[in-house]
């Protein structure tokens, strides 16, 4: 699944104009974490959360580097679709 998600991300970044930088970064961190949990499941045959924070008696769920890259990818191309207006056609 994540080389097939790799794989669709370096389609869409070859489709993306040159001044798409938001979408671009985007895109690489989606494709960042993708394969970054796909090293884990390769390696150690899961994907390993290794990040867990407390405050006081609050415990965050553990998550990793790739999850966290994905989260914002996936965030940044929904700002990308909200600010990006597509060009209007004459009419």
């Amino acid at each position: 699944m994540a080389l097939a998600a790799f794989g669709l991300v370096i389609y869409y970044l070859r489709k993306t104009e040159d001044h798409a930088t938001r979408l671009h970064v985007a895109l690489g961190l989606v494709g960042g974490g993708a394969i970054g949990n796909l090293i884990d499941r390769v390696l150690y045959g899961r994907v390993t959360d290794f990040i867990v924070w407390h405050v006081k008696e609050h415990e965050w769920p553990a998550f990793n580097i790739a999850d966290a890259a994905l989260c914002i990818g996936v965030g940044l191309m929904l700002l990308d679709m909200l600010l990006t207006r597509p060009a209007k056609s004459p009419a």
